[in-house]
C-alpha cells in the first residue's frame, strides 16, 4: 500500500500487469507518485493475477475466464476490506478486457454480479486523472508530444480526448498524428502472428507521427509503446510518465 500524501482524497487499486512490469515497470512507479501526490492511497493487490486479456485475443476462452475470475475474488476482497474508488489501470488492452468482465461471466450465476461491479470500477488511469485537480509545475520548454491513440483505448474504451487534454492542462503542446484511427500493428499478439502486415503498420504509423515534428510519442499501452519505439528513434514514453513529470515527479527518458 503506498499512502496518500496530505489529506486522504481516494484510495484506488493499480493492476501490477504482466508483460508492463517487466519492460517498463518505471509506468506503474510514475502513476504511483502522481496519484500519492495529489492525496490518493494506491493499493496493490496481492492476489491479482493477469488479466486474461491476451488468452482472451487467441480464443482461449477457460483460460480468458479463469483469470477473471481470480481478479474478480481479488478485487472484491480488497473492496470488502478497505473500499475502492477505482480499479486504475495503466494498459489499455488490459483496461478494455477488465471493463469487459461483466460482458464475459454475465452467464456464470455465481460470478455475474460481482463481474459487472468490478467492470464498473475499472477505469482507465487518464479517466481517474480527468476528476483531480493536477498540480502542474509546467516542463520549462515547450515539449511537443505527438500523442497516438490505442486502439484498445479509443475504440474499446471510445476515450479519445481525456488523455490529451490532461496533457494540454499540464503544460505540453500536443499534436494530433494524421490517421490517428489506425493500429501500430501491436494488436496484442499480432506483431507475433503477423509479423509482416505489424511491420507494414507500425512503418505508416511511425511515418505519421514524423509528420508532426515531436520531440516525445506518448502512448497508454505497453504494447504500442514498444511496437513504435522499435521503428523510430524519438522518445516513446506513456502518458502518465509526462503528467508525473509535469506535476514535479522526476524527467522521463527523453533526448
Amino acid at each position: 500500500m503506498f499512502p496518500a500524501q496530505g489529506q486522504r482524497r481516494g484510495r484506488v487499486a493499480l493492476l501490477q500487469g504482466c508483460a508492463q512490469q517487466v519492460l517498463a515497470p518505471r509506468i506503474n512507479q510514475a502513476a504511483i507518485n502522481l496519484l500519492t501526490r495529489h492525496g490518493v492511497e494506491v493499493v496493490l493487490v496481492r492476489d491479482e493475477q493477469c488479466c486474461g486479456a491476451l488468452n482472451h485475443h487467441m480464443g482461449q476462452d477457460d483460460d480468458a475466464l479463469a483469470r477473471a475470475r481470480a481478479n474478480i475474488r481479488a478485487w472484491s476482497a480488497e473492496l470488502e476490506r478497505g473500499g475502492l474508488d477505482a480499479i486504475l489501470v495503466t494498459t489499455s488492452g488490459c483496461g478494455t478486457v477488465i471493463k469487459d468482465y461483466g460482458h464475459m461471466l454475465r452467464e456464470d450465476p455465481q460470478y455475474a454480479a460481482a463481474a459487472a461491479r468490478i467492470s464498473g470500477l475499472a477505469k482507465d488511469i487518464t479517466e481517474y486523472l480527468s476528476a483531480v485537480e493536477l498540480r502542474s509545475a509546467a516542463p520549462k520548454d515547450e515539449i511537443v508530444v505527438a500523442y497516438h491513440s490505442a486502439c484498445s483505448l479509443q475504440h474499446g474504451q471510445k476515450i479519445t480526448a481525456l488523455p490529451k487534454e490532461l496533457l494540454c492542462k499540464t503544460g505540453f503542446v500536443v499534436k494530433d498524428v494524421p490517421e490517428s484511427h489506425l493500429c501500430c500493428g501491436s494488436a496484442g499478439t499480432y506483431n507475433i502472428l503477423q509479423p509482416e502486415i505489424a511491420v507494414r503498420l507500425r512503418d505508416r504509423k511511425v511515418a505519421n507521427i514524423a509528420t508532426v515534428k515531436p520531440d516525445v510519442i506518448a502512448a497508454g499501452n505497453i504494447g504500442c509503446m514498444m511496437q513504435i519505439a522499435s521503428g523510430t528513434s524519438v522518445p516513446v514514453v506513456h502518458t502518465v510518465e509526462l503528467l508525473d513529470w509535469a506535476t514535479g515527479g522526476p524527467r522521463p527518458g527523453l533526448n
